[in-house]
């Protein structure tokens, strides 16, 4: 028996067939003015994806990358929370709903979900491609403005992921505030910049107020031990490139990094990771170099080395946002 294909497996292929008729020239212009827009800044009751060409451009191009950051969020959560599924999922902006993928890819199974996004375009090409996944086929896809007049029924997961870039402070903090209050878990992605780094950081610090428990990335729910303006934490996702990727950004690689800043918060009881690994490990003859984020809100660097035995041997395979040690240590 053949077995069923992922979520990231069906995503891809379905994606595959979104620009059959456009014209690639097209598809690639699309892409570099939808880029520009999202970097630049745009009002928040203004649809920046505006008709199907538009939405079916970008979602080739950025639904991987968001399904793939969001996904590494969520497992990194589950870690935390092994014995939780969601049972309802609120996706804020969530367009054509890359987090609703992500979130199917982590809990498998039915759930109730709502995507709530302003561009009808998004919201119509997000119910066509969720018909190839039957954990989002009664979906329910709502046009709604995201900001202080947003209001969210109770829910047990909700994700925002690459959305509070595009609100101003203001909406942004009526969103955090919003979710915290109907939600029992919050994960919130952002771009891996310095500026999404602080928007992360000004929204765990709300929800944190709003009595919420810091699952991942953090060991802790204390303060950040990085110093604003010096540095800034972040991870990376590894993301197959498709073909309109090749076109538009160049190069030969098969594959390109999403950096992404993240937050899962919750008020569930919590098992965070005892340290987490903020920077690519460092293989060297005999040693590895893992930069670690400690509970005691401290920032390391540990040096594991072969007469660490089996301890040198995990060293040796984890990865870059990570929990340390492995749980079976």
């Amino acid at each position: 028996m053949t077995a069923p294909a992922l979520p990231s497996e069906t995503l891809r292929t379905t994606l595959a067939t979104l620009l059959d008729g456009l014209p690639p020239r097209q598809a690639a212009q699309a892409v570099d003015r939808l880029i520009a827009n999202y970097r630049g800044t745009t009002p928040t009751d203004t649809p920046i994806l505006r008709d199907r060409a538009d939405v079916a451009a970008y979602a080739a191009y950025r639904m991987p990358a968001t399904f793939e950051a969001v996904h590494a969020a969520l497992e990194a959560f589950a870690e935390a929370t092994p014995d939780w599924i969601p049972a309802s999922h609120t996706d804020v902006g969530g367009g054509t709903g890359a987090a609703t993928w992500a979130v199917t890819a982590t809990w498998p199974g039915d759930r109730a979900v709502t995507v709530l996004d302003w561009s009808d375009p998004a919201l119509a090409l997000g119910r066509e491609i969720a018909t190839a996944n039957p954990a989002l086929r009664d979906t329910h896809w709502q046009r709604t403005r995201i900001g202080k007049d947003l209001t969210l029924p109770a829910t047990d997961l909700v994700t925002v992921s690459y959305v509070l870039n595009e609100l101003t402070p203001a909406d942004r903090t009526a969103l955090v505030d919003t979710a915290a209050a109907s939600a029992q878990t919050v994960v919130i992605v952002e771009a891996g910049t310095p500026a999404g780094y602080t928007r992360v950081i000004e929204a765990r610090d709300r929800l944190i107020a709003a009595g919420f428990r810091v699952a991942a990335p953090c060991p802790h729910s204390a303060a950040c031990p990085i110093v604003p303006g010096e540095d800034w934490c972040h991870f990376a996702a590894r993301v197959s490139r498709s073909s309109l990727h090749r076109q538009v950004k160049g190069g030969s690689l098969p594959y390109e990094d999403e950096k992404f800043s993240y937050v899962a918060a919750t008020r569930l009881p919590a098992t965070p990771a005892l340290a987490r690994v903020i920077r690519r490990p460092q293989i060297r003859k005999g040693q590895v170099l893992l930069d670690l984020c400690e509970p005691d809100e401290q920032l390391t660097r540990r040096t594991v080395t072969k007469r660490h035995g089996d301890l040198y041997k995990a060293a040796r395979d984890v990865a870059w946002g990570d929990g340390w040690p492995p749980a079976d240590r």
